[in-house]
């Protein structure tokens, strides 16, 4: 449950920048950790209500429009895609978290955020050390910059909440509440999670290398020309 928050988190975290995008784009190159300590690069494209996340390693697109409703899975191995609405998905999502987790619902939990006092660049970003607790544990420590303007961006996180499945209201109430407290402090630049091991340690999650605004293409967003679109077969009965 607790991966689900912080998804949920990191998610918020993106779209916190696209309200600023109106007049082009921006692409974000970072790192993320998987369940079993796997690095991969993730790469973001965001634009209005439109955002693409691109997985390298596996050769796998995903493209989400929150205004038009819809969701495009591609794989760029067999040269295929599948188009859906993503409310839709969300569901299915959904009911398969808690086929996974039947009866399990995170407790709530009072968050506190603490500023250590401490500054780093990273990556060519200054940052300041700022640390999540849930209740009295250590949950994550944020590196914050301030030199990424988010100005108006809190209309498109609300719009995201909106569509947002109610299954996932326990994961957005706490998301939110996080990224609420962090918003004074700017921009995630690295996300370390402290509940992943017993000891002192935190473990990085996330690490944002490179952001680029620029201008995106109408094609950013759409399956590559070529690709053929996969139609679900129902299930049999």
């Amino acid at each position: 449950m607790k991966k689900r928050t912080l998804m949920v988190c990191v998610i918020l975290s993106i779209l916190f920048l696209i309200a600023q995008l109106s007049n082009g784009g921006i692409v974000i190159d970072q790192r993320v950790k998987d369940n079993e300590g796997k690095t991969a690069q993730v790469i973001l494209y965001c634009s209005e209500n439109q955002l693409r996340t691109d997985h390298p390693e596996s050769g796998l697109s995903t493209i989400m429009d929150l205004k038009a409703d819809q969701i495009v899975l591609i794989d760029h191995r067999s040269k295929g895609y599948l188009s859906m609405k993503l409310s839709q998905w969300e569901k299915e999502i959904a009911k398969r978290l808690k086929d996974e987790n039947p009866g399990v619902r995170p407790k709530e939990r009072t968050i506190t955020v603490r500023r250590s006092g401490e500054t780093a660049t990273i990556n060519g970003f200054k940052t300041e050390k700022v640390q999540i607790l849930a209740d009295t544990e250590l949950m994550e420590e944020h590196w914050m910059t301030r030199d990424i303007q988010t100005s108006e961006a809190e209309k498109v996180i609300e719009k995201a909440a909106l569509e947002l499945s109610k299954d996932f209201r326990s994961e957005l109430k706490e998301g939110q509440e996080i990224q609420r407290k962090l918003k004074p402090y700017g921009f995630s630049i690295l996300v370390k999670d402290y509940t992943l091991t017993s000891g002192l340690k935190g473990i990085d999650v996330l690490e944002v290398k490179k952001i680029e605004k620029k201008e995106l293409k109408p094609e950013v967003f759409q399956p590559p020309a070529g690709y053929e679109r996969i139609i679900p077969q129902p299930a049999k009965k």
